[in-house]
């Protein structure tokens, strides 16, 4: 063994050794709560009415609840808060919305206790819009279904969260893209997204995507995935195909799926729904549902 190799054997012990026998004390800090204030959240319609507005939602922690219901407005809702620093703020640039929450400045790691509250409910307009939501460790409740959404991406953290297309999309989606961590998520109507490209991410935990609805178009689906139980829920009647990466999953179906090999049909009419999955371990489980709408 050269000079060097004994070098940096010794360096690759020491830190062993350090990270053994040395304690990092951080601060824990609870957040500081006060009266609860609403605020009232406005965003007018576009004032170019064939324009696309970019609509951007940052929320942390708390209950995110969005319905449509806008009237003669892209976005209009309430924030309530205890926390002062949650307080939200409205940034418009052109066709460019930034709804976004305060942040939570704290020198240390912050303790939510049960009097913490942060609850915004807001609706959505019917002018054509791209959603974007990030969001963390929080409560979500989306029914998208009947309003004009040209792009929909949700990112969020530790989730349990609900998104309904309870009626179809007015318009056609350019894609449809949600990436979560270790969550509880549920979609459901996923036909009346009107999109031809989604793209499903996330890690542990318990997903439901929901196919039913008016399904307009051939619809191409990417689902990745991490140790989870994932059920995919194709409505009686529809024509799907899924193809799946096995890994170290197991496969459970239920309904008339016709296997061969990794892939997996149903005969149906109209177009079709192509589903690639790809998990590292976890179950997927692949059911009918009753008709082709919801």
């Amino acid at each position: 063994m050269n000079r060097n190799m004994i070098l940096i054997a010794i360096v690759v012990l020491v830190l062993a050794s350090l990270a053994c026998t040395v304690n990092i004390n951080l601060p824990d800090l609870q957040a500081k709560t006060g009266p609860t204030e609403t605020d009232t959240i406005y965003v007018p319609l576009p004032a170019d009415t064939q324009a696309i507005a970019d609509v951007s939602i940052n929320f942390g922690a708390g209950n995110l609840t969005l319905k449509p219901g806008a009237q003669d407005a892209l976005v209009d809702g309430t924030a309530a808060y205890n926390v002062p620093d949650f307080k939200p703020t409205v940034t418009i640039d052109g066709e460019n919305i930034l709804i976004d929450q305060g942040n939570l400045e704290m020198g240390g790691i912050p303790n939510f206790k049960n009097d913490i509250i942060n609850d915004w409910n807001l609706n959505l307009g019917n002018s054509p819009m791209s959603l974007f939501i990030k969001a963390g460790a929080y409560l979500g409740d989306y029914e998208l279904g009947g309003l004009s959404i040209e792009r929909l991406n949700i990112g969020d953290g530790a989730a349990k969260a609900t998104l309904k297309f309870s009626a179809p999309n007015q318009v056609q989606m350019s894609s449809l893209e949600y990436t979560t961590g270790a969550s509880d998520v549920s979609i459901e109507g996923l036909a009346n997204a009107n999109t031809t490209d989604m793209t499903f991410r996330s890690g542990a935990g318990n997903y439901t995507l929901d196919f039913s609805g008016e399904l307009r178009n051939n619809m191409n689906v990417n689902i990745e995935s991490g140790v989870s139980s994932v059920t995919v829920i194709i409505p009686r009647g529809t024509n799907a195909e899924v193809i799946t990466d096995s890994g170290l999953m197991t496969i459970s179906t239920k309904g008339d799926w016709q296997q061969s090999g990794d892939t997996y049909q149903l005969s149906g009419d109209g177009n079709t729904i192509t589903i690639h999955v790809k998990m590292g371990a976890g179950s997927l489980k692949l059911e009918v549902g009753n008709s082709k709408t919801k």
